[in-house]
């Protein structure tokens, strides 16, 4: 897991005569601090400062000050350029920027810099309208997906930002970086490349009653479930970066009913085998514009077991073989960019695989992909 954020305040190094000739010959960098920052449904929050040349963003955050731990500057800068006073509880991620990097600007005397990038949590929409920048530093704000954020950003600074929001994602141990590459392993969400996406109707209300016949179903997704109580989430490919969502997909003329839609699309998305779909409700489409503008339709939720994964495979209906994970239900949901919304989701999903199939509360954990071999089944 991110390690923790230590209290403690300011240290006054002392250095005595006889120390003066080796503290000399030590490497001198920067040291920076960051936040990582989110919205409710996931969008990372980004600064755009009046001082930078090349119009690029920030994340929140700024330069350790003499004598100054990290944490403390990451707060004190959260402070200082958003108005809000925010918790720190995980180190993300740790980058050293090397003094010769392409992405430093011609003429910046920079000895190189070392940068801790630390979870500031996820604002509720009362503490984003209390946001108050120093406008002669920050002209403006904006919460983006990170697809978006990267563009914003200097590429090493967008390769810090993915690794260190990947990680509080995953739940993986806190990235360590060179030259925004990973120095110690490639978590799965990295290395797929998976990004959460924002989604329009992340807030439309989940209908608990039977869908009416009037109205006609045009997807089926569900959280498919493994023994352990996890739940797999599939990642589909793409030039700007990988996409997750819940297996299923959109009710075709051949399938009979939703619940077929749905055991065709898991195997062939993910190599699935499901057994016992159940609905857990749907939200309401009011325009079907996706689907061509075929106006209001339902999109079903379920809840299945997954009872087999077979070997990866190419999806018939992209060409391309999707990314397979396995995460705790919450995870997921996070990953989803479904907001609260989605993690009310998540637990009626866990609370009715528990209930009717017995299966374990799945606790957050690390990320894990399956192997292109699949996996057995207990």
């Amino acid at each position: 897991m991110p390690s923790r954020v230590p209290p403690s305040g300011h240290v006054t190094p002392r250095v005595g005569p006889s120390e003066a000739q080796p503290a000399a010959s030590r490497h001198a960098a920067w040291l920076g601090a960051a936040a990582i920052i989110t919205d409710e449904v996931g969008r990372v929050l980004l600064v755009h400062p009046t001082y930078r040349r090349d119009g690029s963003w920030l994340l929140p955050g700024g330069v350790v000050e003499p004598s100054e731990h990290p944490h403390v500057t990451c707060q004190r800068e959260v402070t200082e350029e958003l108005g809000l006073d925010l918790p720190l509880s995980a180190v993300l991620a740790v980058h050293s920027f090397s003094p010769h990097h392409p992405d430093l600007q011609p003429g910046t005397p920079c000895p190189g810099e070392v940068r801790f990038v630390f979870d500031g949590g996820t604002l509720a929409p009362d503490q984003v309208k209390k946001i108050r920048l120093p406008r002669e530093e920050l002209s403006e704000f904006a919460f983006l997906e990170t697809r978006d954020a990267v563009q914003r950003l200097r590429p090493v600074d967008g390769q810090i930002m993915l690794a260190a929001y990947r990680a509080r994602l995953g739940n993986t141990a806190t990235a360590h970086l060179a030259d925004g590459r990973h120095i110690i392993g490639v978590p799965a969400l990295d290395r797929h490349d998976v990004h959460v996406r924002y989604r329009p109707m992340w807030d439309s209300p989940l209908h608990r009653e039977p869908v009416p016949e009037q109205l006609p179903v045009q997807q089926a997704w569900a959280w498919c479930f493994v023994p352990d109580g996890r739940v797999v989430v599939v990642a589909d490919p793409g030039p700007r970066g990988a996409l997750p969502m819940l297996p299923g997909g959109t009710v075709e003329a051949t399938d009979a009913t939703a619940e077929d839609a749905l055991h065709r699309e898991a195997a062939e998305e993910g190599q699935l085998t499901l057994a016992d779909p159940v609905r857990l409700g749907w939200v309401l489409d009011e325009t079907g514009e996706v689907y061509g503008g075929v106006g209001p339709n339902a999109r079903l939720r379920l809840a299945a077991r997954v009872t087999a994964i077979g070997p990866a495979a190419v999806d018939p209906a992209t060409g391309r073989p999707f990314a397979r994970l396995l995460a705790s239900p919450a995870q997921a949901a996070a990953l989803l960019g479904w907001g609260p919304p989605g993690a009310r989701q998540a637990q009626l999903a866990v609370d009715t695989a528990h209930e009717r199939w017995g299966l374990p509360i799945a606790r957050t954990a690390a990320i894990e992909e399956i192997s292109a071999e699949g996996m057995q089944l207990s």
